[in-house]
């Protein structure tokens, strides 16, 4: 049978652009057999197992059969979702972030569900939010803000961080925020119950009152939802018609960036976000979210005043205000100190895992593949010295490592660099120019 769910799902799309208050009252009965099994192609094969332990390729040996099952269950209402694996990954030096790993079957529901809320809400969300939407990248979020600070009249940033934002979520306000747009009991029971599915940690299961299923397809699409009508939609119609001056801002998931004209301004609209934030629930952090001035005469207000620039950190760059060779203002950024420090802490980590395990042969198309990884996220303009460090970093830690293998097989830097000029390495480079325009997003 063909799977009609994606031309539903355009359908969808459709008519949610051309009517904003139209509710949708039928969509559970999108997730049938074909669509989800379009869903489970679509999931990482390798991917860490949830309390089930069924992996994605266990679960495919009977496919048809289980997604049957499946959708059996869905219909009947008598699905409801396993509990989250919960792990911890580091979040930094000091800290670790909790990550929930569902089951082989949550993966699936999940992404099925995320599919029909990004067909209804991609209409709606703003020009402000750059993650986890279709044609948009981290890299357009910064684009957008080096605009906004080299063109716009800023002279001041709002550093917000919102304070354990997937942990914290309202789950009322989240239901109530979905049937704006949705008129199906099915499917806002099938999500309340995501949410309320809990995690299973050191053998106990720990309910959930509140927070996204952080670690599965439905948090990121959940979160633009929610901080869509606590956020975007609020600063849009309330905080800037009422503030003088220019006001901006720029979000990708839970990390925004606000950007205001006047000193006065910047201070009300760091208040106004405060007490909006506790109206559901969350927090900004009380040390990581300043107001600071910042723009083309922040170097000589600066220098003035006796202190140093300020700076901000955005998505892993911290930025600042320099100049260009003629003398004019610039917007410069570098990989900031703590997510360089992680890279080449984890680059060390693995180097030091593989000691003596791997084929000095079979390393290098592994390690090729992490350089690249790190340039194409990191290479940006202004941030050349940063990648360059970043792989001499590298290169000297695999030397330190191979020569740890034997004493008669130590390379020299001699030896070494002969090794590399056959067998070469990604080399350093700007992929993203942040100086060019934009691309044109076209929505069907």
């Amino acid at each position: 049978m063909d799977n009609l769910t994606p031309t539903k799902l355009a359908l969808i799309s459709r008519r949610a652009r051309e009517d904003s208050k139209l509710r949708f009252t039928s969509l559970a009965h999108l997730l049938n057999a074909e669509f989800l099994g379009e869903c489970y192609r679509s999931l990482g094969k390798e991917k860490a197992v949830g309390i089930d332990g069924k992996s994605w390729h266990e679960y495919g040996e009977h496919l048809d059969e289980n997604l049957e099952d499946l959708v059996g269950r869905l219909k009947a209402k008598r699905y409801k979702p396993l509990p989250a694996r919960r792990v911890y990954i580091p979040k930094n030096d000091k800290e670790k972030r909790p990550l929930g790993l569902p089951a082989i079957e949550d993966k699936i529901v999940q992404k099925g569900i995320a599919r029909i809320l990004e067909a209804i809400y991609e209409a709606d969300f703003m020009d402000c939010l750059y993650g986890f939407r279709p044609n948009r990248s981290c890299h357009q979020a910064l684009k957008v803000l080096n605009d906004t600070i080299m063109f716009k009249p800023v002279s001041y940033v709002i550093e917000a961080d919102i304070k354990g934002f997937f942990d914290n979520v309202s789950h009322d306000w989240m239901m109530k925020f979905l049937s704006v747009r949705i008129h199906d009991s099915s499917l806002l029971l099938l999500i309340r119950r995501f949410l309320k599915a809990g995690y299973m940690e050191s053998g106990m299961l720990v309910r959930t009152e509140q927070g996204t299923p952080q670690g599965g397809n439905l948090s990121p699409v959940l979160a633009n939802i929610f901080l869509h009508y606590v956020l975007d939609l609020w600063f849009d119609r309330r905080v800037r018609p009422q503030v003088r001056g220019q006001c901006y801002l720029v979000r990708y998931a839970d990390d925004f960036v606000c950007m205001v004209q006047y000193s006065r301004s910047a201070r009300e609209v760091e208040e106004m976000l405060r007490e909006r934030f506790a109206k559901f629930g969350l927090k900004l952090h009380p040390e990581k979210t300043r107001t600071i001035s910042f723009g083309r005469y922040e170097r000589q207000n600066a220098q003035r005043q006796g202190r140093k620039s300020n700076t901000f950190d955005f998505l892993g760059f911290t930025h600042f205000c320099g100049f260009s060779r003629k003398g004019t203002f610039l917007l410069g950024r570098k990989t900031s100190r703590k997510k360089f420090r992680k890279a080449c802490k984890q680059m060390n980590d693995w180097l030091r895992r593989i000691h003596g395990v791997m084929r000095i042969e079979d390393i290098w198309p592994v390690l090729s593949a992490k350089l690249r990884g790190h340039y194409n996220y990191y290479g940006v303009s202004g941030n050349t010295r940063m990648i360059v460090r970043f792989g001499y970093v590298t290169i000297r830690a695999v030397i330190k490592w191979l020569n740890r293998r034997s004493q008669r097989k130590s390379f020299t830097w001699k030896k070494f660099n002969a090794y590399l000029y056959r067998y070469r390495l990604p080399r350093p480079r700007i992929v993203h120019n942040l100086y060019q325009p934009l691309p044109t997003i076209e929505i069907d």
